[in-house]
């Protein structure tokens, strides 16, 4: 083991040390809940899932999030909180600028539409806030929304059939399937 996986394992909290944790121990016996924490076929989809709709729609705090929601979900703690790293430094520009375009294409904003505008009563008219009220920021929140749903929807189909995968290859290496 190397000096960062030393490192890591000397820092990473233990089960016992956060059964003695003040903090954690009114809501200990459900956050340390054994099913939790163990690598299901049904948990870890849910915890891919939930991951991927924290980090896509919550820029910040979305670890903490998806540890919170994995206990109602019933969904892998740590699974959740990894698949949240989908958003980080490097891919949050992409993403945004992918969230605008779809909900820009949803909501048809850039196409003449007879009526009154999206913004007509909004009196702040000062160039960029006008446009990131009427077109920008519901574009992109109506984007990031759709965009959660199809790769949370993604992310937990991919799990499910990396499951199923694992699950054939330790049965096929067992022998049993062999041809007769």
């Amino acid at each position: 083991m190397g000096r960062i996986g030393l490192w890591v394992r000397g820092h990473v909290p233990t089960r016992e040390s956060m059964e003695r944790s003040r903090l954690l121990r009114p809501i200990a016996h459900r956050v340390l809940q054994p099913s939790l924490w163990r690598f299901t076929r049904r948990s870890v989809p849910r915890g891919v899932a939930l991951g991927v709709v924290m980090g896509v729609l919550f820029p910040f705090a979305h670890m903490p999030l998806a540890a919170a929601l994995a206990l109602p979900v019933r969904a892998n703690v740590p699974t959740a909180v990894g698949s949240t790293l989908v958003n980080n430094p490097l891919t949050i520009g992409p993403l945004l600028w992918t969230a605008y375009r779809i909900g820009r294409w949803v909501l048809r904003l850039d196409s003449s539409v007879p009526g009154h505008p999206v913004a007509a009563n909004v009196q702040a008219h000062a160039g960029w806030l006008h446009w990131l009220v009427a077109q920008g920021g519901p574009a992109t929140v109506v984007g990031l929304i759709i965009l959660a749903a199809a790769m949370a929807t993604l992310g937990y189909g991919i799990a499910a059939l990396a499951w199923r995968i694992r699950v054939a290859r330790k049965w096929r290496n067992r022998g049993h399937f062999r041809s007769v």
